[in-house]
């Protein structure tokens, strides 16, 4: 999949566009995505979707987000996409005019665009689907998609996530969620307790669920099964968020990789232990419990 940072740096040749910020890439975007593939297939024309890094909202509402940019280009990639363009999304060129985002598309000869039900942009999201027929023969503008009764939407995973419900976000997004994040120095409490932990830092702002999880990690050298532990550590008195991850079967050095940790089921809420003593106790009970959720998972 070819990227490009604005419109201006692909060829001038024709194309169908999808727009949105597709922020976590849930069972909605996917649908708006075969929408995209269908309607590149049928005017002969490369698929290519123009998105924003970071997500609107995130600057807008200050939300945490569901994707880094890497991580959504992967799943962009594997949903077959030909082309992506990933705009810088910064408080200037949230005020640009509803013209200037005409103008882009323009630029892109679109033969058709698809875009969700509630896509607007330009300042004020005063741009409108009826902006964009005028620079396309073909607008589809795809509805919001349910399940269950609720609507399929990235505000929704984020609750899930805040919860710590990860069937829940696993429901609205189709797959397991999950977060990429380079093995850092820790304060080695877990070695000392006999669970050693990869310490995971993750972007600012990353949505990540609290509580402790069985886990299946995925690195350069190889794939475990395992338990996260993602909270403030109340036993010691933690001040910030921890992201830490033992590894079953695994005794390496990982210092400086980056693991992909895929959330499977949620064991527990982070609470607080009398001691150290009883908190090892916890952890060993954990570990068995993501054994046995993960005993299928190959």
């Amino acid at each position: 999949m070819k990227t490009y940072v604005s419109p201006a740096q692909r060829p001038n040749t024709a194309t169908a566009v999808a727009i949105g910020s597709f922020d976590g890439m849930h069972l909605g975007h996917q649908a708006l995505i075969a929408q995209l593939k269908a309607k590149a297939r049928e005017h002969r024309v490369p698929s290519v979707v123009y998105t924003f890094d970071p997500p609107t909202r995130v600057l807008t509402q200050g939300v945490e987000f569901l994707s880094t940019l890497p991580e959504k280009l992967d799943l962009l990639a594997r949903y077959g996409i030909d082309e992506t363009i990933a705009a810088a999304f910064t408080p200037e060129f949230a005020a640009r005019p509803k013209d200037a985002f005409l103008d882009d598309l323009r630029t892109l000869r679109p033969q058709a665009i698809v875009v969700g039900e509630d896509f607007h942009f330009g300042r004020g999201r005063a741009g409108s689907v009826e902006d964009l027929k005028t620079v396309a023969p073909e607008v589809v503008v795809v509805p919001i998609h349910g399940l269950g009764g609720e609507d399929i939407k990235s505000t929704r995973v984020r609750e899930y996530l805040r919860s710590g419900d990860v069937d829940g976000a696993r429901r609205l997004l189709g797959r397991h969620y999950d977060a990429q994040g380079v093995v850092v120095q820790g304060d080695r409490l877990g070695r000392t307790l006999g669970w050693p932990t990869a310490n995971l830092q993750v972007p600012d702002g990353k949505a990540l669920p609290l509580g402790v999880f069985a886990v299946v990690v995925q690195g350069d050298h190889g794939r475990w099964h395992g338990v996260a532990n993602v909270g403030f550590r109340p036993t010691v008195e933690g001040r910030t968020r921890r992201f830490e991850v033992h590894l079953f079967d695994f005794g390496g050095n990982l210092y400086g990789e980056e693991l992909q940790v895929k959330f499977f089921t949620r064991l527990r809420g982070e609470q607080k232990f009398a001691g150290l003593d009883e908190l090892k106790a916890q952890i060993a009970r954990d570990a068995e419990a993501a054994h046995e959720a993960l005993k299928d998972v190959r």
